[in-house]
């Protein structure tokens, strides 16, 4: 075992939820809300890898708190009856771990009750703890405090974790607790946000197996 707890970030790392679910609910609220405006794909990919969601509703198409309040609703009846896929390889990352009786955590931007769903509709493990978008704006990432909370729950140094996400609210979530991070790019294509992993982070891993294979590393 690598590392004793291996921290996902939930939407396009462990389930292809972005381009099937998130980013098709956006756009129909748009529809509604905002007329004649879009949001390409490879838009919403960028904007939430910085600066993310809420800065993109607010900047660029003008959403006020209670319109954000009433987008929160009508995603949560969205996701409610779509269920994203995992990425093949990733049960079987998540199950070794655990039967090396590691730890699988969540720090995700998605809801806690549909992150639970997806492991247990996709046969994943189920998680040790998932701290999502239900926490208090300040404690959700690129809040230190997620991680702080899960080395503190189960008595871990930072070098005991992996931080694995696709995003820069995960990289810096990780570095703010000095915990490594595993920058992953199987979700898209986008060359501004490749770019940006590979520069900063130490590892990017463009598929499951590589990360699989890097995991395995010390303990082969």
């Amino acid at each position: 075992m690598r590392y004793q707890c291996l921290v996902f970030d939930h939407d396009d790392t462990v389930v292809n939820s972005t381009a099937t679910i998130h980013w098709p609910c956006f756009v129909d609220f748009l529809a509604q809300r905002r007329p004649g405006t879009s949001c390409s794909l490879e838009k919403y990919f960028i904007k939430n890898f910085d600066p993310g969601f809420l800065p993109m509703c607010r900047e660029d198409y003008g959403l006020s708190d209670a319109e954000l309040d009433d987008e929160l609703r009508f995603w949560k009846a969205y996701v409610r009856d779509h269920v994203p896929s995992a990425y093949p390889g990733i049960r079987e990352m998540m199950e070794r771990q655990k039967a090396e009786g590691g730890l699988v955590c969540v720090v995700s931007h998605s809801l806690d009750f549909n992150i639970r769903r997806d492991y247990r509709e996709n046969g994943l493990p189920e998680p040790d703890a998932v701290y999502g978008w239900e926490q208090p704006l300040e404690r959700r990432k690129p809040s230190p405090w997620p991680m702080q909370e899960i080395m503190r729950r189960f008595e871990l140094q930072p070098r005991d974790l992996l931080m694995i996400d696709d995003l820069k609210p995960g990289y810096d979530m990780a570095r703010a607790c000095g915990v490594d991070f595993a920058a992953v790019g199987w979700a898209n294509d986008i060359p501004a946000i490749e770019r940006f992993m590979r520069g900063n982070c130490r590892w990017y891993f463009k598929t499951v197996p590589e990360l699989a294979a890097f995991l395995k590393e010390e303990s082969a």
